[in-house]
């Protein structure tokens, strides 16, 4: 929907910070909710007149209407709230196909802070300008998102920099954004019988929240900078690392990198051999950070990649990371191993299932093999096929599949609760096979984890 004038001129005086009046974003949630009650009556009065296969595809279409409801009222919100946009849209099967779709246009550049903010910012965070704190400062940003900017800078050494600063108004807008949003998703959620269960979706908004609290600490960022560094040591990556005498909680000053994002490298033609070396770093650090490290950089995006002129690859942006349990990553092997076999053993995948808690210990064998794993077949499928040869090339990944209404209603039926490692594990593991896909890469997938 275009912006009226008075919209636009509001926009450009606050310079892409979120809408702050209380009873102006009550009121934003509000008109969602009933945008989405009136989409639900129209739906349920034209259902009436088709036939099932003209159901199945109006089902589609209510729910791609509902996610523009949802994505249109969090971009006005802005904030915390858009950046929740964000994250929700890589949960692996929260939502449907559709909705998650909208939901991912929060990717988006946003409009920056203006040069007097930028300097106020960086008087309250390091109690000086920023050329007497830097050698050279460029006041324009270099990059946007939903949270903060980034700028290029000098230090007096000489050495290039980045500097992160925080939106005004982040962290304070984080509980009633949240409360805001929660309420909009279990509203809308009345609008359609695909969507997650309420007591579901307060679990994953409780995540989201404390993932939201540590990515607007930039100490917590550059403390994970920090580990990665120690501990990611693979060849051919970079970590850069955090200055911290000019680094604070809404401050992060860290190495700058010499290099290009994915698209532009793409642009510069790479041959097929140089597109596979970088697809298998990519991989062989997934792989690692899973199953030995047990830790995941969990907000993958391609511009969080740098691909250097010397042929090693940068990791950017440590704000959202993952520590996962021991446990929960040797269960997920042990799940994807034993679907890969000919004949798949459902018993070692339901007791695999049991220690992840996706399923109650009440669960029949019979229910488990009959009715659970036909309604999430399409999907195990999909996560499996790389690992289904000892190369794959991920020009052929085929789309993330599409579960109808029905399959997501018959899984939701056994599904007992999300392990709290899952949304995280899921969102690095779609955002690798992306990123691949996009390099069309050809990558040696045979591991000694799944594989053994």
């Amino acid at each position: 929907m275009p912006e009226s004038d008075g919209a636009k001129k509001a926009d450009s005086r606050t310079s892409g910070l979120p809408r702050t009046a209380r009873l102006s974003r009550s009121a934003i949630a509000g008109m969602a909710v009933a945008q989405a009650g009136l989409a639900q009556l129209g739906h349920k009065a034209q259902s009436l007149l088709r036939d099932e296969a003209a159901q199945a595809q109006a089902r589609s279409a209510h729910e791609a209407a509902l996610g523009r409801i949802l994505f249109n009222a969090l971009n006005q919100l802005r904030g915390t709230a858009l950046k929740a946009s964000q994250l929700l849209s890589m949960e692996l099967g929260l939502f449907p196909d559709a909705v998650r779709q909208e939901l991912a246009r929060a990717h988006y550049q946003v409009t920056p802070l203006n040069r007097a903010l930028v300097i106020k910012v960086l008087r309250q965070e390091l109690g000086q300008d920023p050329h007497t704190l830097f050698a050279q400062f460029e006041p324009h940003a270099f990059a946007a998102a939903s949270l903060g900017q980034v700028h290029a800078a000098t230090l007096d050494n000489g050495d290039a920099v980045a500097i992160k600063l925080q939106y005004p108004g982040m962290a304070a807008s984080i509980r009633s954004d949240l409360a805001l949003l929660r309420n909009l998703l279990q509203a809308v959620g009345l609008s359609s019988a695909a969507l997650p269960r309420a007591d579901i979706l307060d679990c994953v908004m409780d995540d989201v929240a404390c993932k939201l609290a540590e990515e607007l600490d930039y100490l917590h960022e550059a403390a994970s900078l920090q580990w990665f560094g120690q501990h990611l040591s693979l060849p051919g990556l970079v970590i850069p690392q955090p200055v911290m005498h000019r680094t604070t909680a809404r401050v992060l000053t860290m190495q700058r990198l010499a290099g290009v994002h994915l698209n532009e490298w793409l642009l510069t033609q790479p041959s097929q051999p140089q597109r596979d070396q970088m697809g298998q770093r990519l991989f062989d650090t997934f792989m690692h950070c899973v199953f030995v490290l047990h830790r995941v950089q969990a907000d993958p995006h391609p511009g969080n990649y740098v691909f250097m002129p010397d042929g090693q690859l940068g990791l950017l942006d440590f704000g959202c990371t993952r520590t996962l349990n021991a446990d929960f990553c040797q269960a997920l092997a042990t799940v994807w191993s034993a679907l890969l076999q000919p004949r798949v053993d459902t018993a070692r995948v339901q007791r695999a299932y049991l220690q992840l808690g996706l399923i109650a210990p009440t669960l029949s064998a019979h229910d488990f093999s009959t009715q659970l794993l036909p309604a999430l077949a399409a999907l195990q499928a999909w996560q499996g096929l790389p690992f289904s040869v000892p190369e794959y090339d991920f020009a052929q990944l085929p789309p993330y599949p599409v579960a109808d209404t029905g399959q997501r209603r018959q899984a939701v039926q056994f599904l007992q609760s999300v392990p709290p490692d899952l949304p995280y594990f899921d969102r690095a593991y779609l955002g690798l096979t992306q990123l691949l896909k996009t390099l069309a890469a050809r990558v040696r997938t045979s591991n000694p984890w799944i594989h053994a």
